[in-house]
């Protein structure tokens, strides 16, 4: 099966694909928490979607409490958090499990043999053909030469 064709679902709970969520765009896929001491790396994420959301990209941020609990909230109270306090413009998915015997086939199409998601804020850059492309560590800032460099060679 084709990244692309991936059903999850969109934050709000309505079914989707990978496919249509990036809608013929490339992305950078994070997994994200509201209680994370990365958590501030909203920012630049935002940053990215606002420098590069009109030439084809988007960043899609799925949330995760696998990592000591640090995203337990609702999808209500997620889309809030990341709403009010980062102004989060970009498409939220659904909370899902990244790691482990649940690992959603999302994760496990873009882990590939690449070993498992280190901690949040994981980044994943991925083509619009749904190819990734790059891995980023959480460590690694969104708006870090590194990853701006790739998202521009790809767009």
């Amino acid at each position: 099966m084709s990244i692309l064709e991936i059903p999850i679902h969109r934050l709000d709970g309505g079914p989707t694909t990978v496919g249509d969520v990036l809608g013929g765009r490339s992305a950078l896929v994070v997994n994200v928490a509201s209680r994370c001491g990365l958590t501030p790396q909203y920012t630049g994420l935002v940053h990215l979607q606002d420098a590069y959301g009109d030439r084809g990209f988007t960043v899609i941020g799925v949330p995760c409490n696998q990592f000591m609990g640090q995203e337990p909230g609702t999808a209500e109270e997620i889309q809030e958090f990341c709403s009010t306090t980062y102004g989060v413009d970009f498409p939220l998915l659904e909370k899902i499990e990244v790691n482990g015997d649940g690992r959603h086939p999302l994760y496990a199409e873009l882990i590939g043999d690449g070993g498992d998601i280190q901690w949040n804020f994981e980044k994943f850059l991925v083509g619009a053909d749904g190819e990734v492309v790059a891995r980023f560590s959480p460590q690694t800032q969104p708006e870090s030469s590194e990853v701006v460099e790739a998202i521009e060679k790809l767009i």
